[in-house]
């Protein structure tokens, strides 16, 4: 390995050793906040629970409304503790991380959308333009084969009466040469 070689991997590894730390410093914040979101959930889960004991104690709820209150704050005191364990910390990374993946997801899609719009926009755009030359050379065209439409009937109006009157020409000629219709 030469001296270059050795340069770049250090390099390398220092620049990834920066990241890499950076990761940890991210990770462990993340499990000190969700550390304390769980005592905060525990600690939640005990005050339900003793309100369903001074509520039943007091009078205040019926014994199965006071059963039904400390079952759900025990239950949140359980979720709280659990939140607290290394196992708790790495379900909720997990699903930090699956959240974060969708949300990743999510933007993509929504950037791909906003390229679609802007293309299509875009070539609506275009579009519009293009209609509206087509719509002009339509018009034209279509005033122009109307103006022969009138032409060819005009000469086919003439023709008739040209006609017309060379077959009244015929019958005068017949007439003035026999004397008579036939």
């Amino acid at each position: 390995m030469s001296f270059s070689e050795i340069a770049i991997t250090v390099r390398a590894v220092n620049r990834a050793s920066h990241e890499f730390s950076r990761v940890a410093t991210d990770a462990e914040s993340m499990t000190t906040r969700i550390r304390s979101f769980g005592a905060a959930v525990s600690g939640l889960g005990a005050t339900t629970s003793v309100i369903g004991h001074l509520g039943r104690q007091f009078g205040l709820l019926s014994d199965e409304q006071a059963k039904a209150i400390t079952s759900t704050g025990y239950l949140i005191t359980v979720f709280g503790m659990f939140m607290r364990t290394t196992w708790g910390v790495a379900a909720a990374q997990k699903v930090y991380t699956v959240a974060t993946m969708i949300s990743a997801k999510v933007t993509w899609v929504f950037n791909a959308a906003l390229a679609m719009k802007i293309a299509l926009l875009t070539l609506g755009v275009g579009l519009i333009v293009a209609t509206a030359a087509y719509m002009a050379w339509l018009a034209s065209t279509t005033r122009d084969a109307a103006e022969a439409q009138m032409e060819y009937n005009e000469s086919l109006r003439h023709r008739e009466r040209a006609g017309a009157r060379r077959v009244e020409e015929e019958q005068y000629e017949r007439i003035t040469r026999r004397g008579g219709y036939v």
